[in-house]
């Protein structure tokens, strides 16, 4: 009698899927190029298109093997640019899970966001995210710089474009979740302008800070693409693109808050501005600067509070992470979180006139106060939202919240890697309201200016 039966089974099973281990799948050079140069080829010979969709359906079943960033997806062979989008924003007919293991549902109509996508451009895939955007991980890995924690709620949105396997990618950013990730996985990163009109069919985590937020390579994929997204209705009147723009440089950024590696980043930010003929001056913006904490404590409540009407809806066991953070907004009070939202407003109203006194068009800090967190090390803290009792609360409130809070518009941008090459650290640049191409213009020149990126260093 074969006593091994079971061994043997598995190992024949086993046989015809690909290991993690397995060498690695070379990647089509057409997802190498350059969106634009790509759009030229397929016009000159639309041959081409058939050719690439062979070359990417075998690519994409090797990376997303590797990476782990997909949750569903629909087949066409007909698309010319691959969209993914977050699993807590809806598509219609695909499911919309939230991050959670045994829930999911069925939309009829996709978010707003998603309704003016030209034809070129077509939904494929929807990305992991963390459960209810507060949770700690969602299996993905980081393509590019993989000792990397990609973090961040929108995870599966930057993982899947640093993939190769979409384009572009929407998340959602409410403090930080689009750019968190697209920073740490070497990408570009745009976070939009706050408006609740623009989060239709969108899963809400703190409606007052809720914004869309897109990633892709490069800036100008994404100047490329933006016309194809439809957005019009939700960008807003957009301020005019000018030769010169005027940077403030945020002063609170200093050797007691920032860390050495990202104060390196910001003197490669500060002689690329300089090199581009754009002025630089120091802003302070105190009020705001003193409300990230407050952010934190606003987001933390909204979720306790939503909680109590989804819990029954859902009927899932949560994952220890997504409870713990829930479980800081239940330690903030209703007149706490109302002095917050009058705080928040008081804020929004007199930030136009902040950027107005500086005489600037853009403030320009770090992502964070330290390099991208790495996954060899041991992982921080209890939960996603920091507690003010926590210890080194003031570094875990980071920086991402200043445009939170003020509901402005802000894109991430690699400028270097860290001394040991295995980290990229970003730069963030917050410009005032309905000013994201404005962004996107900075954005491609900086990274003209910068030149490619490298992938981590392979040396230990």
């Amino acid at each position: 009698m074969n006593t091994r039966i079971a061994e043997q089974s598995i190992t024949a099973y086993l046989s015809g899927h690909a290991s993690s281990g397995e060498q690695a799948e070379a990647m089509p050079d057409f997802l190498k190029l350059p969106l634009r140069q790509r759009h030229r080829l397929l016009q000159e010979q639309p041959q081409l298109q058939q050719q690439w969709a062979r070359q990417y359906n075998h690519w994409a079943g090797w990376a997303d093997n590797q990476y782990r960033c997909l949750v569903s997806s629909v087949i066409d062979d007909s698309a010319m640019f691959r969209l993914g989008v977050k699993d807590t924003v809806d598509v219609a007919g695909m499911p919309t899970r939230l991050g959670l293991r045994s829930y999911r549902h069925y939309p009829e109509v996709s978010a707003s966001a998603l309704c003016g996508l030209h034809p070129e451009v077509r939904t494929l895939f929807k990305v992991a995210t963390t459960e209810l955007n507060i949770g700690f991980g969602c299996g993905a890995r980081n393509p590019l710089y993989p000792s990397i924690d990609p973090s961040g709620s929108s995870t599966g949105s930057a993982v899947s474009v640093a993939a190769h396997l979409c384009d572009i990618s929407l998340g959602t950013d409410v403090l930080g979740s689009v750019r968190w990730p697209a920073a740490h996985c070497g990408m570009v990163g745009l976070r939009m302008t706050h408006k609740a009109s623009n989060l239709d069919g969108v899963f809400p985590l703190s409606p007052s800070m809720d914004a869309l937020g897109w990633v892709t390579r490069t800036a100008d994929d994404l100047d490329f693409l933006m016309p194809r997204l439809g957005l019009e209705q939700h960008l807003g009147q957009q301020r005019p693109l000018a030769d010169t723009y005027r940077i403030g440089v945020l002063s609170h950024i200093d050797e007691g808050v920032t860390s050495t590696p990202m104060l390196d980043m910001m003197k490669q930010a500060k002689s690329l501005l300089a090199d581009l003929n754009m002025p630089q001056v120091a802003v302070q913006l105190p009020e705001l600067w003193d409300c990230r904490g407050a952010a934190w404590q606003l987001c933390a409540r909204d979720a306790w509070l939503a909680s109590k009407v989804w819990r029954d809806v859902f009927d899932t066991e949560l994952h220890w992470s997504t409870q713990a953070a829930l479980d800081v907004g239940a330690g903030v009070t209703d007149s706490e979180h109302l002095q917050i939202i009058e705080r928040m407003h008081s804020v929004r109203a007199g930030i136009e006139g902040c950027f107005e006194d500086a005489a600037v068009d853009f403030v320009v800090f770090p992502i964070d106060p330290c390099r991208p967190f790495d996954i060899r090390n041991p992982q921080p803290g209890d939960s996603t939202i920091p507690c003010p009792t926590d210890p080194d609360y003031g570094q875990k409130i980071g920086f991402t919240p200043l445009a939170s809070f003020s509901g402005l518009p802000a894109i991430t941008l690699p400028i270097i890697l860290s001394a040991d090459g295995k980290a990229p650290l970003a730069l963030q640049i917050m410009g005032r309201r309905d000013s994201e191409l404005q962004l996107i213009d900075l954005a491609k020149r900086l990274e003209a200016l910068r030149g490619p990126l490298p992938a981590a260093s392979t040396e230990r």
